[in-house]
């Protein structure tokens, strides 16, 4: 399963080598030279992970960092910082980042914090297999596949899944949806995060994903899945 991870720094080049060498490590990597256009990203292709800069030209990275932890209570955030004094990097922690790296920093050492962050990431409990039509689940392998071909899922995109076939015949709400993957307070976004999740998913496990067989949406109550 591929990781998404948001990158945002005002340095083109730290943003062009990090880019290139977490896309070596298998992860799928969007860049954000500034806060607001990292927002647009946040909504049209939500991350599992971001990176943040401590000091971008439209915002503070320790204001955004604390705002992100309120909105998006579950995902990692990692600081990029050249401030190295243990005053700051508890003062990033304390704003509710997940870890602190300081620049310059070695790539390795980057994705192997990074490979720690996402371990963090609620797993689903164990369930039986299930097989519904040509979709198969098996969940002690973590493993999706589609008429006998496998799928890659973010882990975001895993938990959905899971969660729909745990609620299989039954119309769930986006307010459903949010408490229980993201498990955080309402922002302004949610219901389109929440879609564009779905978007996705539905191009990675229908056959027709503008006529889906599986998540099919129910008119003013969300989604449901197909049992």
């Amino acid at each position: 399963m591929n990781n998404r991870i948001l990158a945002v720094d005002d340095d083109k080049d730290i943003l062009k080598v990090v880019k290139a060498n977490l896309e070596l490590h298998g992860y799928e990597v969007d860049t954000s030279e500034n806060w607001e256009a990292a927002q647009e990203i946040l909504s049209s292709r939500p991350p599992d992970l971001v990176l943040l800069d401590v000091m971008l030209p439209d915002g503070d990275g320790m204001d955004i960092c604390r705002d992100l932890r309120k909105d998006f209570p579950e995902m990692p955030i990692i600081m990029l910082t050249a401030k190295d004094k243990v005053s700051d990097k508890v003062f990033g922690l304390e704003s509710g980042a997940d870890d602190y790296v300081v620049k310059p920093f070695e790539t390795l050492e980057l994705v192997a914090r990074i490979k720690a962050c996402l371990r963090r990431l609620s797993v689903p409990v164990v369930r039986d297999n299930v097989a519904i039509g040509g979709l198969k689940v098996d969940f002690k392998k973590r493993m999706v596949t589609v008429s006998g071909k496998r799928i890659d899922l973010t882990p975001r995109e895993y938990s959905l899944l899971c969660f729909f076939i745990d609620h299989r015949g039954e119309a769930v709400s986006r307010e459903t949806i949010r408490k229980n993957i993201w498990k955080g307070s309402k922002i302004y976004s949610w219901s389109r995060v929440i879609d564009v999740h779905i978007q996705h998913l539905r191009q990675k496990i229908e056959k027709d994903p503008a006529n889906p067989k599986y998540i099919i949406t129910v008119p003013g109550a969300g989604y449901r899945f197909a049992d």
